[in-house]
């Protein structure tokens, strides 16, 4: 197995500063991902993007930009380009009745929830649009005409049985060798949260094609091998 890649230099001043601008608007942003998670998650794609020319990230489950941003930031400060998939209308636990759905979110015009005019003020307010492709709509779809390989792939997507699942069969594959696919909400105990991430986690894992490469809170890092 080759040696695991050298991090990625050090900032310049004005590179730290615009790195700084981009937490802070991430942290700002609507969403679920903790500020260290997120900082995480940064991370491993810049080392991704550091590491492998020319490299295309995507995310799967975007919600209003808060982990686009972090993304992006990697993106931008490697030249890479982050392709960020969601349908925009929210997964299953966001909807009416359920724990995390937000009422301000819903367009009144056809009563269901609409995250994509929120996410594009976040990456516009961000100025990434040079580095962030936004892709509207349905995952599997998506995945089953995608052609080109993948630096870094962050599945955030519906965590239900049947999305997770469909978001890993239909996106790890495309994650070249030396890649890295990240994880998010893997809770090894149930109390803490639903089952299917930590199971795709899991299967990724026992295939022996991707091996642990870091963590923080729910978020796990893996590289193909």
């Amino acid at each position: 197995m080759d040696a695991p890649p050298l991090p990625p230099p050090a900032p310049t001043h004005e590179r730290w500063e615009r790195r700084e601008q981009l937490f802070g608007l991430a942290r700002a942003a609507t969403g679920f991902m903790p500020d260290d998670e997120g900082e995480a998650l940064y991370l491993a794609a810049l080392r991704a993007g550091a590491s492998l020319e020319n490299a295309t990230f995507v995310e799967i489950g975007a919600w209003c930009g808060k982990s686009t941003v972090y993304l992006g930031a990697a993106a931008e400060e490697t030249g890479a380009v982050l392709f960020s998939l969601d349908h925009h209308h929210g997964s299953e636990e966001n909807q009416p009745g359920w724990e995390h759905h937000d009422r301000s979110l819903v367009d009144p015009s056809t009563g269901r929830i609409d995250t994509l005019p929120h996410w594009r003020r976040t990456i516009i307010g961000a100025d990434l649009e040079s580095t962030v492709v936004g892709v509207v709509g349905d995952s599997p779809t998506v995945s089953s005409r995608w052609t080109i390989p993948l630096a870094f792939c962050f599945i955030d997507g519906g965590h239900g049985e049947a999305p997770a699942w469909a978001d890993y069969r239909g996106w790890a594959r495309h994650v070249v060798e030396d890649g890295w696919l990240a994880i998010h909400d893997v809770f090894p105990d149930p109390a803490d949260g639903g089952r299917p991430p930590y199971d795709i986690w899991r299967a990724a894992v026992d295939s022996a094609e991707f091996v642990e490469d870091g963590e923080c809170g729910s978020l796990r890092i893996l590289r193909r091998i």
